[in-house]
């Protein structure tokens, strides 16, 4: 529910960004290599370009509508993790009917987890940081933890994918109730438990903890986010009937004090 890049300047032109063609392209290649090497399914193959293409395609669309000609190099670490995210997803996929490469799974998913925050970093130093890059980061971020989850859920659970599915059941809910899109107040507790997802996450995957501790771990990561989402869903409401309660004060007809004669 919070983004790390957060300001509003960046590069602009008026030509078209040649960014998404060539990430697409580089999500095409990671995934031919890890086939080649890895022998991942034909549907996991599928799956990870279908990621390519949406992914690309919305990268577009945002340039496009950001009136940005260049991503940017904080924009460009963010689109790197992507496409690895885009073979995490394709390794996942695939361990649904064969085993994978252990390895090699925690290695990429740990190198995307371990970049989340330099992007940040990069945009403010290089004085780049962006609306778009805010949120191209937030959702490479969430997708990563909603594969990761469905790959724990396969083996521990399906109740676990809620880790990942959360995010985007807020996101459904903020369609029916609008006040949910309200901005939220800066709080490190957010970030501390948006890191402790990745972190058991990638144990859990890794394969490093007894099934009780797995269990346990995953219980933790679960009930911190509950409550982090809940405490942010019930300041979003007070803070909708605040707003409600001002309108209504201001569009009140004002009466006039009475004459005395």
């Amino acid at each position: 529910m919070e983004a790390t890049v957060t300001s509003a300047t960046a590069p602009t032109g008026t030509g078209s960004s040649r960014a998404p063609v060539v990430g697409l392209a580089a999500q095409l290649a990671l995934l031919a290599l890890l086939g080649s090497t890895l022998g991942l399914t034909a549907t996991g193959l599928i799956a990870g370009a279908a990621y390519g293409l949406v992914l690309c395609g919305l990268l577009g669309a945002g340039l496009d509508r950001a009136g940005m000609a260049q991503i940017g190099p904080a924009n460009a670490v963010t689109l790197a993790r992507a496409i690895l995210v885009g073979g995490v997803t394709a390794m996942v996929v695939t361990s649904f009917v064969q085993p994978v490469n252990m390895v090699a799974l925690v290695a990429i998913a740990g190198v995307a987890l371990a970049l989340d925050g330099v992007d940040g970093q990069v945009a403010r130093r290089t004085g780049n940081t962006t609306a778009l890059g805010a949120r191209f980061d937030m959702e490479i971020d969430a997708f990563l933890i909603l594969v990761l989850s469905v790959y724990a859920g396969d083996r521990f659970g399906w109740w676990w994918v809620a880790i990942g599915a959360f995010r985007y059941v807020f996101v459904a809910a903020a369609i029916a109730a609008p006040w949910l899109n309200a901005a939220l107040p800066p709080r490190f507790s957010r970030k501390v438990v948006a890191a402790l997802q990745g972190i058991v996450l990638a144990l859990v995957t890794a394969d490093l903890l007894p099934t009780f501790l797995t269990m346990v771990a995953l219980g933790v990561a679960l009930g911190s986010l509950t409550w982090s989402f809940g405490r942010d869903t019930l300041w979003l409401y007070r803070a909708s009937r605040v707003r409600a309660a001002a309108r209504e004060r201001w569009a009140a007809p004002h009466r006039r004090p009475a004459l005395v004669h």
